[in-house]
């Protein structure tokens, strides 16, 4: 153990030494909202040449994707370490050099159920930001009860003939790439006709078109395939065994959302945020539940950290993802409540960010499962209660 400290000790001062040296002073703004984050992709343009820069450096390092091992682009770093460059980079209150649905969601479906060329393939660029990914899950008529999805395989041998729709397929105007579910055998029990895909956005038949929100803003799309022509590799898992693989990369989106109930874009606390607006922590009430908000923010950050320990233990998240996800949702709208109350009339300002943040967040309780599915699969799942 003592071997091991010493050890951890000097991988802490030489990450340290590096971020130092390393990231852009730019990059310490702590900036990982939603407008500042570095998707990456074909088309992705810069913010600045320092989140250029910071993106190259890390690539370098493998420290897009900390644990990934280093033939597919990672830093094979493993559970006490990635908590260091995480802490390291919390310190110098260093933005994440690179964000992706491929690095929460598909890279961990590919590290465990992909071949080995494919893992060779697909994980490298996107562990250096060259593709941008999108999830093809949701249909209009296969939500909540997501194994009722439509869109269709037909088998032509060596490629399969793509139809049908999916829809809130968040950023597909912008990816390169999208994972989708699709139903090769239609005449299997629901859960066992699907298969899990990849598909090149460019390929001919597939289109998107976005859907305007009421912040004004269009992150989701709906998604077409029109006769798509896709190679048979492109199957992750086996032939209609792909709700195997959803259901795995649906526990990794749903931990994913839940940590959007740890903290702020920028890293700073709700008590920090609220002593800015005029009469913010005045109000006795509003300063209690802004309180409460941070203990449970802070609860929500070691469970968050526990579970991580116990699929690096090959215990897994499992339905628990569930909870983390139930968890963190609901508490990052009621933060963004508070803000907006903190902020009385000012806060229905449009331009400085806090209103359209406020209403981004309802969809929070949808995307990924909504709140109400969660509650059901954690009292049924995980509390083992009665139907």
């Amino acid at each position: 153990m003592a071997r091991e400290t010493e050890d951890l000790a000097q991988f802490r001062a030489e990450l340290r030494s590096w971020m130092e040296e390393n990231c852009p002073q730019e990059m310490r703004d702590g900036g990982n909202t939603e407008g500042n984050i570095c998707w990456g992709g074909k088309n992705w343009k810069f913010q600045s040449e320092a989140q250029k820069t910071w993106l190259e450096r890390c690539v370098t390092k493998g420290y897009t994707v900390p644990t990934w091992p280093v033939a597919y682009g990672g830093a094979g770093l493993n559970r006490d370490q990635e908590k260091i460059f995480h802490e390291e980079l919390k310190r110098i209150n260093g933005r994440l050099p690179l964000q992706s649905f491929g690095i929460w969601m598909l890279g961990p479906a590919l590290l465990h159920f992909g071949t080995e060329e494919q893992k060779l393939h697909y994980l490298p660029p996107i562990a250096r930001g060259e593709i941008r990914w999108c999830q093809g899950y949701s249909e209009p008529g296969a939500g909540s009860d997501l194994a009722s999805v439509q869109t269709k395989g037909e088998d032509k041998g060596d490629h399969w003939v793509i139809n049908g729709q999916k829809v809130w397929t968040s950023y597909a105007d912008k990816a390169d790439w999208i994972f989708a579910l699709v139903r090769t055998d239609r005449d299997a029990p629901k859960h066992k006709g699907i298969s899990f895909i990849l598909i090149d956005m460019e390929t001919e038949g597939v289109s998107t078109r976005p859907i305007r929100l009421i912040s004004g803003a269009s992150p989701f799309c709906e998604t077409f395939f029109d006769d798509a022509v896709v190679p048979k590799e492109q199957v992750v898992g086996e032939i209609n065994r792909g709700w195997d693989v959803a259901k795995y990369l649906l526990t990794h989106e749903r931990t994913m959302i839940s940590g959007g109930g740890q903290g702020l874009g920028g890293g700073r606390s709700l008590g920090a945020v609220l002593s800015e607006e005029e009469h913010g922590l005045e109000d006795p009430v509003l300063r209690s539940d802004a309180m409460r908000a941070e203990v449970d923010a802070l609860a929500i950050s070691l469970t968050l950290e526990r579970y991580k320990d116990m699929a690096e233990a090959g215990q897994g998240t499992g339905n628990a993802s569930a909870m983390l996800k139930y968890m963190g949702t609901e508490l990052n709208k009621q933060r963004h409540e508070l803000i907006m109350a903190a902020g009385g009339s000012d806060a229905l300002e449009w331009d400085d960010g806090r209103a359209p943040n406020w209403l981004r967040t309802k969809a929070n309780s949808i995307e990924g499962g909504t709140s109400e599915v969660m509650l059901g699969i954690i009292s049924k799942r995980v509390l083992g209660l009665p139907g």
